[in-house]
């Protein structure tokens, strides 16, 4: 009788621990981003002019970081609110809503979209035979990222185990799914570009090529890997301007100093 209540004794200690460890590591994110501070930050997400309001919810992002936990917590506590503060303003500016007279700013409606408005092509690289196009489907922007082309929905889709190729609307049904697809291009290194993560944890160091194209490491080095081949080594871009307008309210809503190099203009974009 004593030896089966020591085994059960065990038994529920261990199920503590484990279950104590799982809230541990599921909520480091609720701290780092509390929901007060989600929906601080993402004030007209579900106001109904927006297409996507009531897709990215807490729960969703929540989720979806879980699969990526290095995600916001490598260094400090100001680089980790640093890291997730450019993260939100990335995707922020991917799918504003916001315009300059907008109601509490133009830095208040990010998450407003989910899908590209009046995509200008199929997105589809018919030159990329590792990961061709499935008939009839297109590969325009979807979800917080905005992922887009044949050559990132596959592997995107490789790695969170749905088929990127064959359902890419998965990206913009999928709310989990969409912001995973978001954390996958910031966590995920395409050579000859380091990843987002790495630049803003510090420990992205420059090759020849990038000193040479003065790809300095800052906020300003995340939007040349988004999108530098339409807005780097711009003067005074719009685009450029936007994602930086929105990283300095976030910071100052994560009290942390935006760091040096803000912006990418003086910065020659990857081939």
């Amino acid at each position: 009788m004593a030896q089966h209540s020591i085994l059960l004794l065990c038994f529920f200690l261990s199920t503590s621990y484990l279950l104590s460890s799982c809230q541990t590591e599921a909520t480091a994110i609720e701290r780092l981003v509390p929901r007060d501070l989600y929906n601080k930050i993402f004030i007209h997400k579900d106001n109904t002019a927006c297409p996507a309001n009531g897709f990215y919810t807490y729960e969703s992002f929540v989720q979806a970081t879980r699969r990526f936990p290095r995600f916001a917590s490598v260094g400090s506590p100001a680089t980790q609110r640093l890291e997730v503060a450019a993260f939100l303003a990335q995707i922020s500016h991917e799918t504003t809503g916001g315009w300059a007279t907008a109601p509490d700013g133009p830095y208040a409606w990010g998450l407003c979209f989910k899908e590209e408005v009046s995509p200008q092509s199929n997105y589809c690289d018919s030159s990329n035979t590792q990961w061709p196009c499935f008939p009839n489907k297109t590969y325009q922007g979807r979800g917080p990222i905005q992922l887009s082309w044949n050559y990132n929905y596959g592997p995107a889709g490789r790695a969170l185990g749905f088929d990127g190729l064959k359902n890419p609307e998965t990206v913009s049904n999928n709310s989990v799914i969409a912001f995973q697809t978001a954390l996958w291009f910031w966590m995920t290194p395409q050579s000859p570009k380091p990843s987002c993560h790495d630049v803003m944890i510090g420990k992205y160091r420059p090759t020849a090529a990038d000193l040479a194209a003065n790809r300095t490491s800052g906020f300003g080095l995340t939007t040349n890997i988004i999108n530098g081949g339409l807005e780097c080594g711009i003067p005074g871009d719009g685009r450029v301007n936007d994602r930086i307008g929105f990283f300095q309210r976030y910071t100052g809503l994560f009290k942390v100093a935006t760091g040096p190099n803000l912006d990418c203009e003086n910065q020659r974009p990857y081939a």
